[in-house]
C-alpha cells in the first residue's frame, strides 16, 4: 500500500465517526436517550478489490459522571502489517453535555506515519455563537523541534468535533426522516472550521459478521469555509434498534476503500 493512500486512511480512521448533529436542527426527530456506560469495538478493514485485510481497531468508551457531563474516548490503531506502510496511534477524548450533547473540551493526539500531533479545544458558546480555543502542538518526521500555535474557531449554529458527534446520531428518531432530505453542522478540528453535511438514505439491510440487519443510510460530506470539499463522501449504516450503534462507516481512498464494521461490546 502507497504511502500517499495510508496517510489518506490515516485521516479517515477517525473521520469515519462523524455521522451527524441533526437532533439540534430537527427537534422533532429527537427522543429521549441516556449516554450509557459503555465499550464499543471496530475492526478497521482494507477492501481492494478481492482483498479484504484487518488494517486495525477502533474502540470508543463511553463514561457517565456526576453532574451534566459525561466523558468520552476513542482510540485508533493500525495493525502490525500496515504499521510497516504507515503507523496510526490516535487518541480522542472529551467532554460532553448529557442534554444537549455539545461538547466543552476535545482532545486529540495523534502519532500517524511518524508525525505527532496533540489538539485541544476549549469551548465557550453565547446565545447561537459558539467560540473553541484551541492549541496545537505539532511534530512533523522531518521537523527537529515541536511547533505550537494558539487560534480561535467561531461559528454560528450547532457545533460538534470529532468525538462529540458520535453520539447526537443515537438521540434521533430516523423513522420520521425523509429521503433525501439533508442538514449542515458546523465541525472544529485542531486543524480548521468545517462544514458537515448529512444526506439521509433511507433504510437498507446491510450484513455485518454474518448476520443481517435493517439499518439507517447516511451519507456525509466535508466543506471548507469556500465551499471546497475537504474529503471524499463517508457512509454510515446505523442499526435500528434502540442502541442506534453504528454498525458499518465506510471511506473512500484514491485505490480501494476503508471499512469500519462493528465488532461488538466488550464488558
Amino acid at each position: 500500500m502507497c504511502l500517499y493512500k495510508m496517510s489518506r486512511f490515516g485521516n479517515l480512521f477517525t473521520r469515519l465517526f462523524i455521522i451527524t448533529a441533526l437532533a439540534f436542527l430537527l427537534p422533532i426527530l429527537a427522543y429521549a436517550w441516556d449516554v450509557p456506560s459503555e465499550t464499543l469495538s471496530y475492526d478497521v478493514m482494507y477492501k481492494w478489490g478481492l482483498i479484504n485485510k484487518k488494517a486495525g481497531t477502533v474502540i470508543i468508551r463511553t463514561t457517565p459522571e456526576p453532574g451534566g457531563e459525561f466523558r468520552a474516548f476513542l482510540t485508533g490503531s493500525t495493525a502490525k502489517w500496515a504499521d510497516r506502510f504507515y503507523t496510526v496511534r490516535d487518541t480522542l477524548s472529551g467532554r460532553i453535555a448529557k442534554g444537549t450533547f455539545l461538547p466543552s473540551y476535545y482532545e486529540k493526539a495523534a502519532h500517524e506515519g511518524g508525525d505527532y500531533e496533540h489538539n485541544i479545544l476549549r469551548y465557550k458558546r453565547s446565545g447561537n455563537t459558539t467560540t473553541a480555543d484551541v492549541t496545537v502542538a505539532r511534530k512533523r518526521k522531518k521537523d527537529s523541534a515541536i511547533r505550537r500555535e494558539t487560534k480561535t474557531h467561531s461559528a454560528t449554529g450547532t457545533t460538534i468535533d470529532m468525538l462529540s458527534s458520535f453520539y447526537f446520531m443515537r438521540k434521533l428518531d430516523y423513522a420520521r426522516m425523509k429521503k433525501g432530505e439533508t442538514v449542515s453542522v458546523n465541525v472544529f478540528s485542531g486543524k480548521q472550521k468545517e462544514r458537515l453535511t448529512i444526506h439521509y438514505e433511507g433504510i437498507e439491510e446491510i450484513e455485518v459478521n454474518k448476520k443481517k440487519y435493517k439499518c439507517f443510510h447516511i451519507t456525509f460530506t466535508f466543506t471548507s469555509k469556500n465551499g471546497k470539499k475537504t474529503s471524499d463522501n463517508m457512509d454510515a449504516w446505523i442499526s435500528m434498534t434502540p442502541g442506534k450503534i453504528p454498525l458499518l462507516l465506510e471511506g473512500k481512498l484514491p485505490v480501494g476503500k476503508v471499512r469500519c464494521f462493528y465488532s461488538g461490546t466488550i464488558h
